[in-house]
């Protein structure tokens, strides 16, 4: 562990193992990674917020030390959202403080729409509402320009094209989305480690295969992304006080997605980062450390 504080524990939940990193006591606070990241991607959130909360980062399902189901089928979004349940109600908490990045962000605007009653209040950083990236995949150009990469993660040949030369593809994946992030030698080696579990970049690539939310390419995929915008107003409306994080830089979820999110949001407060990327907790964690703080208080 990287800070003596960090406690790494196993949960036996949802009918998987959760690997998570715990410190501090209190109430919880849970941070949740997207792609191609795990629980060091909130290294610095961990630390800021150790002290006044026990702050836990999981791996999600599919990635470095937790469980990775082969089946497609088990990363569908009910499924996902299920874990970040069941993993606070193992740790003995009812209410809990979700703030999520990318692929989790996806997951935990879904989890405040079905379970309001046990997220307090939700912080998302670069990570779009369903309903408007569905809008935005059916109707802006630019944002299925910029989600092109998608349909490489869905293909048969993901595997292999990211992982060549240790890893090459991932690396570059990070500038690719406009980022200042510098991931020195030792960040890479660890991330390295992670992707380098057994069935580990399979099970990230794998929520892009299970979603419907990407370019179309037929009608069927066109079928598929209004199907989500079809869906009753009240699935799709948050009712927990959210904060949204956006580095305005992200050359990935454009900011297109910003627009009309009040309309499925009751209290929202949005902070743009203009300078900031898809990365920008790690290009700017102490600003987005405090924007979080002055959220919860």
């Amino acid at each position: 562990m990287p800070d003596s504080k960090f406690q790494s524990q196993y949960a036996d939940v949802n009918g998987i193992r959760l690997h998570y990193v715990s410190t501090g006591q209190g109430s919880l606070i849970m941070f949740v990674h997207g792609f191609p990241e795990f629980w060091g991607e909130w290294e610095n959130q961990l630390v800021a917020f150790g002290n006044d909360y026990q702050a836990v980062a999981l791996d999600m399902r599919g990635y470095n030390l937790s469980s990775k189901p082969e089946d497609v089928e088990a990363y569908h979004a009910k499924f996902l959202i299920e874990d970040l349940r069941a993993l606070a109600e193992h740790l003995g908490h009812q209410k809990f403080v979700l703030v999520a990045h990318d692929w989790g962000g996806a997951v935990a605007w879904s989890a405040a729409m079905r379970y309001p009653e046990i997220v307090s209040k939700l912080i998302i950083i670069n990570s779009p509402h369903p309903a408007v990236f569905a809008r935005e995949l059916l109707n802006n150009p630019d944002q299925q320009q910029a989600s092109q990469y998608m349909l490489l993660f869905r293909s048969a040949k993901a595997e292999r094209v990211l992982s060549e030369n240790n890893y090459a593809g991932l690396i570059n994946m990070v500038t690719q989305f406009g980022s200042k992030w510098e991931m020195t030698p030792e960040v890479q080696s660890k991330y390295i480690k992670a992707w380098s579990q057994t069935g580990a970049l399979t099970g990230g690539l794998n929520y892009y295969r299970a979603s419907p939310l990407y370019p179309p390419t037929s009608p069927d995929d066109v079928a598929k992304i209004k199907s989500i915008l079809d869906l009753p107003k009240e699935m799709l409306t948050v009712k927990v006080p959210t904060l949204l994080i956006w580095g305005e830089q992200d050359r990935a979820l454009l900011t297109g997605n910003l627009e009309g999110l009040a309309e499925y949001v009751e209290d929202l407060t949005i902070k743009r980062i203009t300078d900031g990327s898809h990365w920008v907790s790690h290009e700017q964690p102490d600003r987005v450390n405090a924007l979080i703080r002055d959220f919860l208080t």
